[in-house]
C-alpha cells in the first residue's frame, strides 16, 4: 500500500514544486533569508533569477517586502526556517499579511524536534499555534516530499495568506505521486472501529506504523486520518469518525499546547461530549541539540508512544 523504501526530505518537495510552479506563473516570486540550499529553493533561482530575491537575515524584511509584492499583484513564497518565520517576525506578520490579507505564502522548513542538532533555539514547538490563531490564516503541516510537492502547487492556485510547514530530515515518501492536494479535506489512510488516531507531519508515517503493530499483534483496529490542513480544520471527517470509534489520539510533532490535540479537543467540547483523548505531543518544554530520531524518542513523539497511548485510551474507552 505504501512505498517504505523510498527516503526523502519534504523541503525538496518545496523546492522542486517552487520550480515547476514558476515555470507555469511567471507572476510567482521567490525569496529567501539567506538560506537558498537548506530551502531547496536553487531550482528556482537558477531558472528565474529575475524573480528570485535573497533578503540575508533580515526576515522581518522579507515579510515586508513580500507583502508589497502581492500588492502589485505578484505571489510571493518566503522561505526561511520555521522558528524564523513566525516567532521571530510575528509582528511583521500580524500586521502587513495576515490583517490586510495578502496573497503570501510563508514556507517554512526545519520544524520540530527534527531539525536535530541545532537545539532549541532552531527548534519551533509553537509555530502552528502561533499562526493558527491569526485570522484568514491557512495553516497546513505536510507528511512527506509527494504531499509538500503537491501542497506547493496547490496553495500557489488559493488566494489568501498560507503557512506551509515541513521538515529537515529525509523522511519516508509514502503517499502518492502526482496527488491531488486538497486544502482542508482530511485523508483517511485506514479504517478501523476501535479508536481514530488523527496525525500530521512527521508523525503520520509513525502513526501508520502504530496501526500495522496494534492491528497485526493485538487486533485493534484504528482509524488513522491524515491531518494535513491544520486551518481550516476537516471536522466533518473527523466527527464521522469518532461518532464510530468513541475515542481519540492526537500526534504531532508540536507543543502539546496550541497544536494539532488542542484543535480537535475544541471540536469534541464544541460538537461532542464524552469523547476521550490522548495527545502525544512535546510536553511544554523546550528542545535540545541531538540526533532527529533520538530526541523523538526522548520526547514520546513516535510509533511507541502511540501504541502506549493507544492502550491507555481504550481503558478509558471502556470506563466511559
Amino acid at each position: 500500500m505504501y512505498n517504505k523504501k523510498e527516503l526523502k526530505e519534504t523541503r525538496a518537495g518545496f523546492g522542486d514544486a517552487l520550480a515547476f510552479i514558476g515555470n507555469k506563473n511567471k507572476k510567482i516570486v521567490a525569496l529567501c533569508a539567506d538560506l537558498t540550499n537548506s530551502m531547496f529553493m536553487n531550482k528556482f533561482k537558477v531558472e528565474f533569477p529575475d524573480r528570485f530575491f535573497q533578503i540575508g537575515i533580515a526576515e522581518a524584511n522579507m515579510m515586508g517586502i513580500a507583502a508589497g509584492l502581492s500588492i502589485g499583484g505578484y505571489i510571493p513564497f518566503t522561505g526561511t526556517f520555521a522558528n524564523f518565520s513566525t516567532s521571530r517576525v510575528y509582528d511583521q506578520i500580524r500586521q502587513s499579511i495576515a490583517y490586510s490579507y495578502k496573497n503570501v505564502k510563508i514556507c517554512a522548513s526545519h520544524s520540530g524536534l527534527t531539525i536535530g542538532e541545532d537545539g532549541a533555539t532552531h527548534q519551533s514547538l509553537e509555530d502552528i499555534g502561533l499562526m493558527k490563531m491569526l485570522p484568514g490564516m491557512t495553516v497546513i503541516n505536510t507528511c512527506d516530499y509527494n504531499q509538500t510537492y503537491a501542497a506547493t502547487i496547490s496553495i500557489s492556485k488559493f488566494y489568501g495568506p498560507v503557512y506551509l510547514r515541513f521538515g529537515r530530515p529525509s523522511v519516508v515518501n509514502f503517499t502518492k505521486k502526482n496527488q491531488e492536494f486538497n486544502i482542508g479535506k482530511a485523508i483517511l489512510l485506514t479504517k478501523g472501529k476501535d479508536l481514530t488516531i488523527v496525525c500530521t507531519g512527521h508523525l503520520v508515517w509513525e502513526s501508520l506504523k502504530a496501526y500495522k503493530f496494534l492491528y497485526e499483534k493485538e487486533g485493534i483496529e484504528c482509524e488513522v486520518i491524515n491531518i494535513h490542513t491544520i486551518k481550516p480544520m476537516d471536522e466533518t471527517t473527523i466527527l464521522k469518525s469518532i461518532d464510530k470509534t468513541k475515542c481519540i489520539i492526537t500526534a504531532e510533532e508540536h507543543n502539546y499546547f496550541g497544536g494539532l490535540g488542542e484543535s480537535i479537543a475544541r471540536i469534541i467540547t464544541t460538537k461532542r461530549c464524552n469523547i476521550p483523548q490522548e495527545f502525544v505531543a512535546v510536553n511544554d518544554t523546550f528542545g535540545e541539540s541531538g540526533k532527529p530520531m533520538e530526541l523523538l524518542n526522548k520526547y514520546e513523539i513516535n510509533c511507541e508512544s502511540i501504541i502506549n497511548k493507544v492502550k491507555i485510551l481504550l481503558k478509558r474507552k471502556k470506563i466511559i
